[in-house]
Order: structure tokens, then sequence, then C-alpha cells
């Protein structure tokens, strides 16, 4: 062995706009590495003010508080401190790298105000390291990410446009950065998050960086979990690893930050890759921890050695298993960091019967002691004893707080004061009559439970309550506006009913280890039980069909190329649209849709509400927690307006319609 070096992986929870309390826990963790005997510490991406902070990045105090940190994180790295003692651990240099925010106020951004850029840092000996290609105290990021929660170019500067400033080549700019380590200069290629997932760009820092002889590469990340993203990592990582030939670190916050309508998690997961692309060591999800990693110089090549005890990935575990584990892993930590966020600590839930509300219910008794959490059934003439039941059941086996407040009393006031009124101009020349039948109805029963029961009950009780909406129910608007769409959080409103389900199951299996959720919640027919058509005994719910729904919504929504009436048409015309859909077996849409003219009916009801009034719904509804790859929010970005219907899919239609007797798939 020719010479060894120890870098350890800061995995830390950032707070956003925390410039202060960030930069206390990296003071922190820099005494405490030093004390182990590390060489190099590596924090995350933006870790000094957070990432999704909105346009606070417009505030020159906010920066001028980072730029503080920045310094004071930078001299903590001296061996010696400012009296002349010498740190703790003892006098051996240790050097840090971390991302940052990077103030230039000598040059303008492109939005005319102080210029900035998403950076990094490396510090030694209480001192920054010239970056050799920009001859800066700081490097800077290349791919600036403009996609989905992404939204950089709109306050950051890049190094794609330094380098057309300068009249440089990028080439120029991107330059391995030299540290000193343990008796050996050290030629680290830094990299900040996207600049890694390079692929879909033109200019491609780690391949640049790759043929400049580093000796290792450093991926300071701040990336959000979405379902199946820590795979996708890690063939990307890998890769890049085994391509270069060198070690790579990828290190990556835990933290829940938000763009004011959309929730993120992200999950750390921080990893080595070896110079053969294998998984030296992984640091667990949501956990804040430091793991140093040694390097070694093998006949002049840089080796990993596998820390002792440090986790790798498990090639055999049930895929959908570790879905759902990961689904509940995001949920708890972004449902507990939010509640704090927020200064809350006590929720009310409208608990109905049916699987989404004993969800989450389950899930937050799962983070809430007992006395802190209150069921409340409300129950109209619609609501089964099954149902009523089943609520009960439920609070028994969670303990906790637990009210059943029937409502037809109040239902009955409403409608005695609106139905049959007759309503006019001053001038008499106007005149309206209301009717409170039908889904009008429904509609005040579901207002009634919200916006008055558990807002009061919440108010009371110094607490929250919540919205139980699913995914599939926000695609299409079948939730009411001002009464189960409302609550301060939608916990499941990024899960598809299918998704409900399991999770349901693996609460009780994995978390309580026993039946917290009745059988029959998961047995029930999905209802609302808003009226007599939605009897649940007599075997009659919701309009949607969650197996087939589900999967068509994701189509239009989640799907890589986003799908419209037109590919939904033209599947179903050629018979592949189950397979497109990825429908399970044992789905029988034969039965659901007997003719063409049917179809295209409940294809068109669905997709008019979900381009039309459900937008509107959702513009106004909880902030959602995300866990998949495309989120209601921030992440799905949409304009209010008519339902886009293409002149092929008209065409289409007429044709199928001519057949109007034609089954399923003729």
């Amino acid at each position: 062995m020719e010479a060894s070096l120890v870098i350890g992986m800061a995995q830390m929870e950032v707070f956003p706009g925390d410039p202060a309390r960030n930069g206390a826990r990296m003071l922190e963790m820099i005494a405490s590495a030093r004390g182990k005997g590390v060489d190099l510490l590596v924090f995350p991406e933006m870790c000094v003010p957070g990432y999704l902070i909105g346009d606070m990045w417009e505030r020159p105090a906010f920066l001028r508080e980072c730029e503080t940190w920045n310094q004071r994180i930078v001299a903590a790295t001296d061996a010696v401190d400012a009296a002349g003692a010498v740190a703790a651990g003892g006098a051996r240099p240790m050097a840090a790298v971390f991302g940052t925010v990077i103030p230039d106020w000598k040059a303008k951004g492109e939005d005319g105000r102080p210029r900035k850029y998403n950076g990094y840092i490396a510090a030694m000996n209480g001192r920054a390291i010239r970056h050799p290609g920009l001859g800066r105290d700081y490097g800077i990021k290349t791919l600036l990410p403009n996609y989905r929660e992404f939204d950089e170019p709109r306050h950051f500067h890049d190094a794609r446009k330094l380098a057309m400033e300068l009249d440089k080549p990028l080439e120029d700019l991107l330059e391995p950065v030299p540290i000193p380590l343990n008796g050996k200069l050290c030629r680290a290629g830094i990299i900040l998050c996207e600049d890694a997932w390079e692929e879909d760009y033109a200019q491609k820092p780690l391949e640049i960086l790759g043929l400049k002889s580093c000796d290792f590469m450093l991926n300071l990340s701040c990336s959000p979990f979405t379902q199946g993203k820590n795979d996708k990592r890690n063939r990307v990582f890998s890769r890049k690893a085994k391509a270069l030939g060198r070690p790579v670190f990828y290190v990556n916050c835990i933290s829940l930050q938000n763009n004011g309508k959309t929730l993120f998690t992200f999950d750390g997961r921080s990893t080595a890759y070896g110079s053969d692309g294998t998984v030296a060591a992984e640091m667990p999800a949501y956990a804040q921890d430091m793991l140093p990693v040694q390097v070694e110089w093998r006949k002049g090549r840089p080796m990993l050695a596998k820390p002792a005890g440090a986790a790798v990935p498990d090639p055999v575990e049930d895929m959908p298993a570790r879905r759902i584990r990961e689904i509940y892993q995001a949920l708890r930590y972004g449902a507990r960091g939010f509640l704090a966020s927020i200064g809350q600590d006590r929720v009310v839930i409208g608990v109905s019967g049916g699987v989404d509300s004993a969800v989450a219910a389950a899930f937050y008794r799962d983070i809430l002691p007992p006395q802190n959490l209150m069921l409340v059934n409300m129950p109209s003439r619609f609501n089964s004893g099954t149902t009523r039941n089943l609520s009960k059941v439920l609070a028994g086996n969670l303990g906790c707080l637990y009210a059943e407040i029937d409502i037809e009393a109040s239902l009955a006031v409403t409608k005695s004061q609106l139905d049959g009124l007759e309503i006019r101009s001053p001038d008499g020349s106007l005149r309206a009559s209301i009717s409170m039948a039908g889904f009008v109805m429904e509609n005040v029963q579901a207002r009634d439970r919200s916006s008055r029961l558990l807002a009061a009950l919440a108010a009371s009780f110094g607490g929250v309550f919540t919205c139980n909406a699913n995914k599939a129910e926000i695609t299409v608007g079948y939730s009411t506006l001002y009464g189960d769409l409302g609550g301060y959080l939608a916990l499941l409103g990024d899960l598809w009913k299918s998704e409900v389900y399991a999770l349901g199951r693996y609460l009780n299996a994995e978390v309580f280890r026993r039946e917290v959720i009745p059988e029959g919640v998961f047995t029930i027919v999905p209802s609302a039980e808003l009226s007599d058509t939605q009897a649940v005994d007599e075997g009659k719910g919701d309009p949607l069909v969650y197996p087939y729904h589900d999967k068509l919504f994701f189509a239009w929504v989640q799907r890589w190329n986003r799908a419209t009436p037109e590919e939904i048409l033209d599947w179903y015309a050629d018979g592949s649209l189950t397979a497109n859909l990825g429908l399970e077996e044992g789905v029988d849409l034969k039965s659901v849709f007997p003719t063409h003219a049917a179809f295209i009916r409940d294809l068109e009801r669905w997709w008019n509400l979900y381009s039309g009034i459900a937008v509107a719904k959702r513009v106004q509804a909880p902030p959602i927690l995300a866990v998949s790859s495309r989120a209601f929010g921030f992440d799905h970005r949409e304009a209010m307006g008519p339902a886009f219907y293409s002149a092929r899919y008209r065409a289409l239609r007429s044709e199928l319609l001519k057949n109007s007797g034609g089954g399923f798939g003729a």
C-alpha cells in the first residue's frame, strides 16, 4: 500500500433558509470528524442556505448571513484556533468541502440582481483553496436543472455562462482541485448534483473532469426522494465510477424542503462507489451521520476499503416491498418534519371507515402519542353501521381519542334554510330558485364535516386537521372543495389508491406488527357514502374503478411521454390498452365498458374533470408530500384552461362511434 487517507461523508440534516442552524451543525461535524482521523470531510450541496427556499435568494441580508457562515466554516478547518490552541483531535490538518451559495456582489445576474452561484468551497488550514480553473476561492455548478420542482436558472449563474463571458472553453474552467491530504497531493474532481446527470446535456462536466487525472470524484448533492430514484442513482454512479476508473463519493443531505405547494423529502443515502463500480458503502435513509471511508493507493490506483459494518443495497429484496418501505420512510420523515416546522403536535382526522382515512390515522399514530391524536366519525343517515363500527374499532386499536358526531341535525338546518329559497334582485327583475337536491347535499355533507366540525375541533384541540384524499381523487377532483379537500396537508395526495392499500398492509405487518387497521377496511367497497347510490352494504361505491383508473390517470400525470385521450383511444382501438397501461391481471374492462360509447364517455368524463375544475381545486388544495416521479403542485405545473382534444382523437372517436355497439377492444 503506497498511501492512504480517510474521506468522511457528512450526511447532515439541512434546514432550508436557516444558515445559522446549518452552519452550527457543520462546525460540530468538523470537530467530530477531526477527532476520528478524517482527512477530508465532504458535505452536501447547498448545505449552508438550504435549497428550496423560494425567492428568499433575492434578499441581500440572507446572502450576507450565508457568507458569514461560509467564512466561519472555512476558519474551522484550521487545526489551531484564533487563540493559538490546538483543535480537538490534534494538529493534524483536515480539509472540508461544502456546498453553499456564493454571492458575487460586483456582477449582475440575468434578473438584474447581484449574481449568485450554486457553488462549493474547498478549505484547509483555515483558508479556502484556490480553484485552478476559475482562479477564485470557490467552484461553481455547471448544469442547473430546470424541470419538475427544480428552478435553478431563475436565481443562479452557471459555469457555461461564465465561460462564454470569459471567452474560454468550458473545459478550461473545470479543473480538479488540489488538496494535500495525509502527505499526498490529491486531485479532487468536485461536481454539484446535476453535473453528474449529464446525459441529456450538451456539456458533460463529469466526463470533462474524468479526463484530467482526478484521484477521486466528489458529488455534492441535494437530491429529493422519489420512488425508485436510489436504484437509478446506483446505476448511474456505478457506471460512472467504472468508466472513470476512480472512486466516486455521492454525498446527499437529509431534509424536508418545499416550494410552497409541494413538500419534498431528501433521503440522504450517501454512497461510496469503488473504481470498479461496486458499492463500497451506503448510508441509511433519513439518518444524520458521518461515515469515514478509507482510500488506499495500490500501484498508483486509488481503491476503497469497505468500512466495517457499512450497509450495501440488498439485491434480492422484493421490489414492491422495497418501494412501499421507502414510501413509508419518506412520509414518516416528511410528516414529522412538517408538523415541527409549523409548530404543531396535535392532529384531528375525520375517519369514515374507509381505507384512506384509516391509513392516515394509523400513520399519524406512528408519529404521535395517543393523547395528541383525535379521530372523529361524522355519520349521516347514509353511513352504514359497518363503516361506523370500523371507525370505532380502528380508534380502539390505535388507543387514541375518538368521537362520533352525527351531522343529520346540522344538515337539516342547512336544507331548511336554503331548499326552495327564492332569491331576487333588489328591483325584482331577476329571480332564482335554490334546490338542495342530489350532489348539492352530498357536497354539503362533506363541507359540514371538514369546514365546520373538523376545523372547529382542531382549533379547540390546539392542532390541525388532515386531508385524506389520494392521488386518483385529486387527479379528477373527486373531492369537495372546502370539504374533504380541506386540511393542513394531503399526506396521501401523491399515492394512488393501490399504494394506499399497500401502505395500510405495511403499517399493520411491519410497523405495528398487529392488526390496527381492521381487515374490513381493506375488503369493503370504496365509497363516499353520501347518498343511497353509495350504500356499501349493498356493494355500491365510488364511480372510480381504481385498478383501471389508477393506471389511466398515471398515464396522464406520471408517464414519461404523458398520454392524452388520443393515445388512450389509439391503444383501446388496437387492443394494446391493457399492456400500455400496465393493468394487473384480472382487471376485466369488458364488463365495465361493454361498448365503445361507454369507454369514450368514461374517458372524456374524467379527462374533462382533470383538465377543468380539478385544476382549480388543486390550486386551492393543501400541500402534498411528494413521493412519486410527478407530484401535484409545483412539480406538476399546470394552467387553468379548456380540455385538449387533438384532431386525430376526434377522428378516431367518430370512427369508433360509427360502430357504437362494438365491445371493449373490438
